[in-house]
């Protein structure tokens, strides 16, 4: 039951209480614009008070949870649920007074004592029941340091910047006709200030009060939600918790919002489909099934290990292994968070020891070449943040990780682009007016570190020069068109001014300019920059000499970045049905089985054309498709090269029971559960990147 009340900030702080703010909220962070509009309402109401103008001026609610056994000797504890803000800037606004009073030349002890021993401490007790108000550990000491009139006091964080500002005002008041005393502001605070003290049972689900009610300052994001429901979950454990996992946690991650992705990372790992704004319902669902403290507990340490995975992505220096860290630094300098998912996925395989660290380094270079091939040919993105979730769900586990992973961005409409398509694109399409700027001078470090180069360059320095320029001088036209003739010249321009093998790095772009060839090679043999000492290595540029160029480009980016697996005969295709196919695979549960002719049935296509699909090539859960009969086909093999397992010791070993040679029918999947998974397959799509 919720019981509301209006009340006086000296009904709440007066008495045997103690007042904690759950490691759940978020630290004190108020600021210049909520002390200045305090203090305004503090001082008009002392005035009004000290006219015998009897009025209360109402600034929100406080929402009070009682602690589970809280009462610890002769003090009752509460956890302040909503109106931590408030609360905590009022008691240090009380403490701002107490000291300034004790300034004066005669301070008047009897008013400094009772806001002390009465609204800010509890007198008879020892810490950690000493103060009335208990904040956040962040907190913490900063506001012990201010009611302990500590040296300390008034630091560079928020509770001190609201302790000094409430000094400063008390000291200096902006408005010099002010006639209330530093007492008087004291008596507004305690006594005309209204507040609404809503209190709630024990069985009172404080939580949804929290989400319901809190609705000042901030905006609670889904990291906020999150943190507040884990906590809330531990009521005898949430201060080790904190301490020890979720602060150390909080640091690594340096902010909130890396926080909230990595709740929305660790669902992608079981949900192929889940948006960012769903991250708090997805995971209170699944903490739902949880009974116990003590599983919170391992959930929150889960996610820790998890989050010092995810920090190797953001921060790849502390990666130990040089292989994986290279390719951890290259997606960080891709500046795309699209593979995210995949790469938490790759990581944590490695954690729990189901992949060495250089078959990671193999998965994160085809990663990579993935990015890199569609960049090339100007591949749209927006398919990338469906491809990397599925794909943690759709490899195939039989297969080492990076050969799994070479196979599954192979097939399909992964658009993986094949050498002779990259070729194709490097020598045609317009590279300087694809995909993002940022990426366009990546790509370009990228290619230049392929050349070896002896000094490491800068990119911060650098811009992307056009060789032969993007707007031709009269010089340019009179030399192209005597080489390809003058009619020609406008067209050879367009279609090649912008490719790859016309753009290279410089740190002097406004030197180069559209001056003629013979200026830009002089500057350009000069350069520390390798590529375009090969560039300076021509007596003249110009069409001709870009394909050269594009085409020794293409050779270095192929040796590089390796392409997709080259699988033959008719199912090196792009078809969905094959995609959908193997999707639903990859959901199909262990301990469960289906037959050809049900999968068609859903898929939407005959028996004969699936298994031969199977037959020819891997995918996930091949196993799991059984004759109508409930048998191996006797058709049936391993698509993997060199894999030799007996498919229904596997299957028994997931679960299945065999009698007779013929699997368990009670376990079969029917074609209405395998409808329902491939339903909860097809939500919508996260937006594009």
């Amino acid at each position: 039951m919720v019981a509301a009340q209006e009340t006086s900030l000296q009904k709440i702080l007066v008495g045997a209480a103690q007042y904690l703010v759950p490691l759940y909220q978020r630290p004190y962070q108020w600021g210049p614009d909520n002390f200045k509009e305090l203090w305004r309402d503090v001082t008009q109401l002392a005035e009004d008070l000290t006219e015998d103008i009897h009025t209360t001026h109402f600034i929100g609610s406080v929402v009070l949870a009682p602690v589970p056994g809280g009462v610890a000797g002769s003090i009752t504890r509460y956890l302040v649920v909503d109106g931590q803000q408030r609360l905590t800037t009022l008691t240090l606004l009380l403490a701002a007074i107490r000291d300034h009073l004790g300034d004066l030349d005669d301070p008047p002890r009897r008013d400094i004592d009772r806001i002390h021993n009465q609204l800010l401490t509890n007198q008879y007790e020892d810490d950690p029941l000493r103060l009335k108000l208990l904040p956040t550990q962040t907190d913490r000491d900063s506001y012990a340091a201010v009611i302990d009139s500590l040296p300390t006091a008034g630091g560079d964080d928020n509770i001190g910047a609201a302790y000094r500002f409430f000094r400063m005002r008390l000291a200096e008041p902006v408005d010099s006709e002010m006639t209330c005393d530093a007492v008087q502001i004291a008596h507004a605070v305690t006594s005309g200030l209204s507040v609404v003290s809503i209190s709630t049972d024990h069985g009172d689900n404080v939580h949804r009060i929290f989400q319901s009610l809190n609705n000042t300052g901030l905006k609670l994001t889904q990291g906020d939600l999150l943190r507040n429901y884990l906590f809330m979950r531990m009521p005898n454990r949430s201060d080790e918790v904190y301490r020890t996992i979720w602060r150390p946690l909080q640091e690594a991650l340096v902010d909130n919002e890396r926080l909230e992705t990595l709740f929305w990372l660790d669902l992608l790992q079981t949900r192929s489909k889940v948006k960012q704004t769903q991250t708090f319902a997805g995971q209170q669902a699944r903490l739902d099934r949880f009974a116990h403290e003590d599983e919170i507990v391992a959930e929150v340490e889960r996610i820790a290990a998890l989050g010092h995975l995810y920090r190797l992505m953001l921060q790849p220096s502390t990666e130990p292994n040089l292989a994986v860290r290279e390719r951890l630094t290259r997606l960080v300098e891709w500046g795309s968070t699209t593979p995210a998912p995949l790469v938490l996925h790759l990581l944590v395989l490695r954690d729990r020891g189901d992949a060495t660290s250089e078959q990671i380094a193999r998965a994160l270079l085809y990663i990579e070449s993935l990015l890199v091939r569609r960049f090339l040919v100007g591949t749209a993105t927006q398919s990338l943040n469906r491809l990397f979730p599925a794909a943690v769900h759709e490899l195939d586990r039989s297969l080492p990780v990076d050969e799994a992973l070479h196979c599954y961005l192979s097939e399909g409409r992964k658009h993986y682009a094949t050498d002779e398509k990259l070729t194709e694109a490097i020598l045609t399409s317009p590279l300087y007016n694809t995909g993002r700027a940022a990426q366009r001078k990546t790509m370009l470090t990228w290619i230049e570190q392929l050349f070896t180069s002896k000094e490491q360059v800068s990119p911060g320095t650098l811009t992307v020069e056009h060789v032969m320029p993007q707007t031709l001088s009269t010089h340019w036209r009179k030399e192209l068109g005597a080489v390809y003739g003058a009619e020609h010249v406008d067209e050879l321009h367009d279609s090649q001014v912008h490719t790859l093998g016309n753009l290279t790095l410089t740190g002097y772009n406004e030197s180069l300019g559209n001056h003629r060839f013979e200026r830009k090679r002089e500057i350009l043999q000069a350069s520390s920059i390798r590529m375009n000492q090969s560039i300076a290595a021509h007596t003249e540029w110009g069409p001709k000499q870009i394909e050269q160029r594009g085409r020794e480009l293409a050779q270095l980016i192929i040796a590089a970045w390796p392409g997709p697996l080259a699988l033959s005969g008719p199912f090196r295709d792009d078809n969905p049905l094959w995609q959908s196919m193997h999707r639903l695979l990859a959901l199909l549960p262990a301990g469960h089985w289906t037959t050809y002719g049900d999968l068609a049935k859903v898929l939407g296509t005959a028996a004969q054309p699936l298994g031969s699909r199977l037959a020819a090539v891997p995918a996930p859960n091949a196993h799991r498709v059984l004759t109508a009969q409930g048998e191996v086909s006797a058709a049936f093999r391993w698509v993997e090269p060199g894999r030799t397992d007996d498919p229904r010791l596997m299957l028994e070993r997931e679960g299945i029971r065999f009698v007779a040679g013929r699997a368990d029918p009670d376990q079969r999947m029917s074609t209405e559960a395998l409808a329902t998974l491939r339903e909860a397959d097809t939500e919508d799509p996260d937006p594009a990147e």
